[in-house]
């Protein structure tokens, strides 16, 4: 069986793209990036494991909302404190130390 040139480049252009869209696939999975349909859509894998994971990330999302709440509350503070006129914050610091005296 001889093959003329142009057959065999067509065998070998084909081997070569099978071999490298599954490389491709292999190193997307590999890396956790989510497959394509053939209109070229993410699919994503539906297993336990991802769904534990979505609640995780959500959990620790909620978490970093709420510390990030408490920190703007500081910080409101802390501008409050250095943008107030120094005879106002003597008065509140000598309200706050009779208000401790007193308890």
């Amino acid at each position: 069986m001889d093959f003329p040139i142009t057959e065999t480049a067509i065998i070998a252009s084909v081997i070569i793209m099978t071999l490298g869209y599954l490389a491709s696939n292999w190193m997307k999975m590999k890396n956790g990036y989510p497959l394509e349909n053939s209109w070229g859509k993410p699919v994503y894998p539906k297993n336990d494991q991802a769904v534990e994971r979505v609640k995780l990330l959500t959990q620790e999302n909620a978490e970093l909302r709420a510390e990030l709440g408490s920190m703007k509350d500081r910080l409101a503070n802390v501008e409050r404190i250095v943008t107030d006129s120094g005879y106002h914050l003597t008065n509140e610091i000598d309200r706050l130390r009779d208000e401790k005296g007193v308890n």
